[in-house]
């Protein structure tokens, strides 16, 4: 059972995909931010997220990622840019994949 803002007490399978996303990242955040771990892995976990909830989910995830390294696959253009570090995998040749990495902290002035 749950109950997002604004609706009443019902069950997660009555919610919409993006619904349910919202509650599970609120219910996974929740426990980092009383209990950060060291490392935290997420498999597009923005995927079903609409753009303005992007945002809402980045801007946590950098509140998160003050206590812990966090790792996530995404496609989403918006969670790239706020990235410290982009990872990708590219195959020039056939069979032949390489790692190309871009380093998008910013650097102070001076």
């Amino acid at each position: 059972m749950i109950q997002p803002p604004g609706k009443k007490l019902t069950r997660i399978s009555l919610l919409s995909g993006g619904e349910k996303a919202l509650s599970a990242i609120a219910f996974i955040f929740s426990i980092f931010l009383i209990k950060p771990a060291a490392f935290c892995l997420m498999d597009e976990i923005d995927a079903p997220l609409d753009e303005s909830n992007v945002f809402r989910f980045n801007n946590l995830l950098k509140l998160i990622g003050k206590n812990s390294q966090i790792v996530m696959i995404t496609h989403n253009k918006h969670s790239m840019s706020f990235a410290d570090t982009l990872l990708g995998i590219t195959m020039e040749q056939k069979g032949v994949s390489k790692v190309v990495t871009v380093n998008l902290e910013k650097q102070g002035a001076g």
